[in-house]
Formats: structure tokens, C-alpha cells, sequence
């Protein structure tokens, strides 16, 4: 059903624009490049199977800008969806799905960005549904990988509610893109530098630092360091569905410290898809009373593996296997279940 069907990239040439890209073509999608650079465009194109660009009515390669709603429209003209790979998104995110709603199709975000999923959840909600459009945020390994976990876990146990769940990130290393350092930096000016967490049942930004403590991950990894309410956007993705008053998220000091060091370099490639060397564990633990339920997913290369997870999201989306429309974290969308079973080959899943 999706074979042969245009997605539009928005960001294409970016980091993880380039594994989204791949896993399109991979999965026999037609990718439209879009992006401000033509040349940076271009050069993604050549040497790739399939049609050249500028061939055919649209071609593959479209310049678009965030600042010209029009140049967009020209873009995702004729697709059947887009994905925005473009941060910082609390730049990009709301003129692009205006741009996916005045063409009425489904728009999907790889945001780690807390505030701009936020502003999507509270701008687009009425919007999207009035207009009958899916509008996925942070379908990623921020957001959405964690949100899959926290909601198949909570579905295992046949809870419709729960106390509390935790989301650990253990990472062997990290190495940010530019883009994450961007997006960083615009996240951090929006709350006035201070750190932001989940706690009952709302948002609290706080001046304090952010707590030490440890987490038991599965072996091998075993107990490590970590920053205790280390937010991500699950604390927005997860709360927007489930009614959860405590969602916390963690990350292992070693991470911590290489994205916080402007020394440390860029992510290198190791393999011939363009991973990096660094592994991570997410292990989800969510707890109603004295009973536990626990989830964890092991994989290779965070940005990486953002692709598979917006590109299934887009897939169920254009075949209709959605559970609605507006704006919908990923565990809202679709059948956490059954969409972390999709993603074996890229990410190894065990659930509790």
C-alpha cells in the first residue's frame, strides 16, 4: 500500500535527514529532498538508484524555506506526507505543519525539543482535527521510542493509568550533531536556563541542579551513574495520552557529559549505513501501586535509529492504521505494541 508513494523530507540533508532518506528508499518510498540548500540536495541525489533530478514532473530536489510558506507549498505538493527533520523545530515545526495542513496531508517531527512539542500539542490539536490530518511530533528516539515503551509496558499489565514511569537512557557516548547543539541552545534561552521536569502532573521549571543518583539497567550495562530528571521530550509525549502524574527520565553521567563539552566532535560513521559506534539502552519501568511493569530496547546510534521510527510512523499513517487524527504522540497514534515489533532489525525489544 505504501510502496511508490512521495514523502516530502524537510531537513533532508541534515544528519538525520539523511538515515530518513536511506530508510525511505529503503522501504521503496519516493523521497522528496526538500531544504534550503540545492546544492547540499543535490549532492544527497547523485549516485542514488532511480530517476534524476529535475526528471519528471517535480523532480526529486525542492527548495523550500521556513520563511516562504509559499515555497513550501510548491514543495509537498503531490506528496502523501512530510517529515521534518529541520531544527531547531521551535523555528521550523509550526510553518511546516501549516504548510502539510493547507495541503491535507500527515505530518511527522523527529523533535527532541521540549517547548516546541509543547507549542505543537497546544497550537495544532483543533487544527489537525478540523482538518482531518495526523500530526505526529517527536517521532523519535526522543519522544517516541520512550513513549512506545512507557504505553506497551502500561498496556501489558491492562492498566489505563499509572503512578509513575521512569525512562532511563543509557548511552555508551554521545556525540551531538550541530543540530543538537542548536536546538539545545534555543531550548535552553526559551526556559531561561533553567531545567524543566514532570512532576504532579505538570511541568516545573526549576533553578535547582538536577539530581545524582543511579539505575539498575540490564546486563551488561548493570548499575550506573546517572542525572536523575534529565528531561526529554517524554515528558511531553507520554503525560498527552496517559494519565501518568510522575514521568521521569534519566540519563548516564558519561552522556551527559560529552553533550555538555563544546570539545566533544560529531558523530562518525563505523558502518555502511552511516551509524556511529554508540549503543544505547532505554529501560522503562512504570509503576501502579506496588506492582511494576518494565520495557527496555537496545540499539545502535540514537540518531540512526530516529529514521526507522518516523518512517513506520508514516507508513501506518498513509495505510490508515491511526488511531485518529490531531496531533497524537507516537503511543496515541498507533498500537505500541505491535509498532515496536515493526522496528526488529534496528531496535531489539523486550517487554516485562
Amino acid at each position: 500500500m505504501s510502496a511508490g508513494r512521495t514523502v516530502a523530507v524537510f531537513g533532508a540533508s541534515g544528519h538525520t535527514g539523511r538515515f530518513v532518506v536511506a530508510e525511505l528508499r529503503a522501504r521503496g518510498f519516493v523521497p522528496l529532498l526538500v531544504g534550503r540548500n540545492a546544492e547540499k540536495l543535490l549532492a544527497l541525489v547523485a549516485g542514488q538508484p532511480g530517476p534524476e533530478p529535475g526528471q519528471g514532473p517535480q523532480g526529486w530536489v525542492r527548495v523550500a524555506s521556513v520563511d516562504e510558506p509559499s515555497s513550501l507549498d510548491r514543495a509537498f505538493a503531490g506528496a502523501d506526507a512530510v517529515v521534518n527533520c529541520a531544527g531547531p523545530f521551535a523555528e521550523t515545526a509550526a510553518p511546516v505543519i501549516e504548510a502539510a495542513l493547507r495541503a491535507g496531508i500527515p505530518y511527522v517531527d523527529v523533535a527532541a525539543e521540549i517547548e516546541a512539542n509543547l507549542d505543537t500539542f497546544a497550537e495544532f490539536g483543533a487544527k489537525a482535527r478540523a482538518a482531518g490530518v495526523v500530526v505526529v511530533p517527536a517521532m523519535a528516539f526522543f519522544g517516541g521510542l520512550g513513549d512506545l515503551l512507557v504505553t506497551a509496558a502500561t498496556e501489558a499489565a491492562g492498566w489505563s493509568a499509572a503512578d509513575e514511569a521512569h525512562i532511563a537512557y543509557g548511552l555508551s557516548g554521545w556525540h551531538p550533531t550541530a543540530g543538537t547543539r542548536d536546538a539545545g541552545a534555543v531550548s535552553r534561552q526559551r526556559r531561561g536556563g533553567r531545567r524543566v521536569r514532570y512532576a504532579d502532573g505538570r511541568l516545573e521549571y526549576r533553578d535547582d541542579a538536577a539530581p545524582a543518583t543511579k539505575w539498575d539497567f540490564p546486563e551488561p550495562m548493570g548499575t550506573r551513574a546517572v542525572i536523575g530528571e534529565f528531561s526529554m521530550a517524554d515528558i511531553v509525549t507520554v503525560p498527552s495520552h496517559l494519565p501518568v502524574p510522575e514521568v521521569r527520565t534519566y540519563m548516564t553521567v558519561e552522556a551527559a557529559r560529552d553533550l555538555a563539552a563544546p570539545e566533544t566532535p560529531a558523530p562518525a560513521a563505523v558502518d555502511a549505513h552511516g551509524r556511529s559506534a554508540q549503543t544505547f539502552v532505554v529501560d522503562v519501568v512504570v509503576r501502579s501501586g506496588d506492582v511494576e511493569r518494565r520495557a527496555t530496547a537496545r540499539g545502535q546510534d540514537i540518531y540512526a535509529v530516529s529514521a526507522p521510527l518516523a518512517v513506520e510512523a508514516v507508513r501506518r499513517v498513509i495505510e490508515g492504521r491511526v488511531k485518529g487524527t490531531g496531533v497524537l504522540s507516537a503511543g496515541a497514534a498507533f498500537d505500541a505494541a505491535d509498532f515496536l515489533r515493526a522496528l526488529s532489525g534496528h531496535v531489539s525489544v523486550e517487554v516485562e
